[in-house]
């Protein structure tokens, strides 16, 4: 027999473990499940010397604020996973791990059946929060598959030990290209391959200002806009680091791929050891496609964080599209309160 629930979360990330710190506070039955084998969602997979670029004051989860680091530089990776275990400690939500969520479905009557690799769970709800990180994008290059060296992508880089000595691309104009470049630069010829030049913060700016302007944009709110001479690139220190010995610097697009290299623009053809993709990530959200939710643009519409052409289904961590900032340890809070007092009164509605 499935176990039914008022509600259940997909995902046991920190967007799962923000909802589930408001829906204790409704009475409502639910239950999170989660494909990993430990708490730490996204952050498990993060590449070693992995930092963020807010203070641990802007990086927390509601109810119990993330402790500042001992010499109150920002947060590691090992850092916001000892955070995210002990918060799973402290408020024990009821998470099944590991298991896998094969799909969601319509079942008879109001709800949902949650297929997985353990048996079914029935619902009147479901919360996706199975986050961008089991999805990550490639571009399709002409050639690609004909390359005989090392491709990876950003979501599966560790460090650079592998890379010393060798001839490196780093493809992406995010952080995560900045970041990865600044450390494969110690070691390797790396090269950065950006579509336009990257754009960087000033130096006394970091993401907190990011998440502000963020959630403005969203709500409309008097920082809206975007100010001039502000970009998408936070300088931590390792990328300040790299910009002091002047390797902070990327060329255009290479046209094809070729079994030992890539060809650039003008008809060059080098020799390449490797490439890390760091080109971003798509919404994970495969599960829900038997619910006829998921656009042509590859979103789910959303009107707030419920979705319109499901609305049993809520979803949360995915990206701006469905929740200012909800992507981020803090934001995920802020948009959770109102997302979990929304579904309760949803819940309760006799229609």
């Amino acid at each position: 027999m499935a176990e039914q629930f008022d509600v259940v979360i997909v995902g046991g990330g920190q967007a799962a473990l923000a909802a589930s710190y408001f829906l204790r506070r409704t009475g409502l039955t639910y239950v999170i499940l989660d494909n990993e084998t430990q708490a730490g969602g996204a952050w498990v997979h993060g590449w070693d010397s992995l930092h963020l670029f807010s203070p641990a004051s802007y990086s927390s989860l509601p109810g119990w604020p993330m402790p500042d680091t001992p010499d109150g530089s920002y947060p590691t990776r090992d850092e916001v996973l000892d955070y995210l275990r002990r918060y799973e400690a402290r408020y024990a939500p009821p998470i099944h791990r590991p298991v896998t969520v094969d799909r969601v479905e319509r079942a008879d009557g109001k709800l949902l059946n949650v297929r997985t690799n353990t048996g079914d769970f029935l619902s009147r709800a479901v919360i996706g929060a199975t986050g961008t990180w089991s999805a990550p994008f490639i571009p399709d290059v002409a050639g690609h598959d004909l390359f005989g060296g090392t491709q990876l992508h950003s979501s599966h880089y560790l460090n650079a030990a592998p890379f010393a000595g060798r001839r490196v691309l780093v493809v992406g104009g995010g952080n995560s290209g900045a970041q990865i470049l600044a450390e494969l630069s110690l070691v390797a010829q790396a090269t950065w391959v950006t579509l336009h030049d990257p754009v960087f913060l000033p130096d006394d700016v970091d993401g907190r200002v990011l998440f502000e302007r963020a959630t403005a944009r969203v709500l409309g709110g008097p920082s809206a806009m975007p100010a001039s001479g502000f970009g998408d690139i936070v300088m931590v220190p390792p990328v300040r680091a790299a910009r002091e010995r002047g390797v902070l610097h990327a060329v255009r697009p290479f046209v094809r791929m070729t079994a030992t290299g890539v060809v650039w623009p003008d008809g060059r053809e080098e020799a390449i050891d490797a490439i890390i993709w760091c080109t971003g990530f798509r919404p994970a959200h495969s599960a829900f496609a038997p619910l006829d939710v998921i656009e042509p643009d590859g979103l789910i519409r959303v009107n707030g964080q419920q979705a319109v052409r499901e609305p049993r289904l809520w979803l949360l961590g995915y990206g701006s599209w469905c929740g200012p900032a909800c992507a981020t340890l803090l934001g995920a809070g802020r948009v959770a309160r109102s997302m979990v007092r929304q579904l309760a009164a949803w819940l309760a509605s006799p229609t």
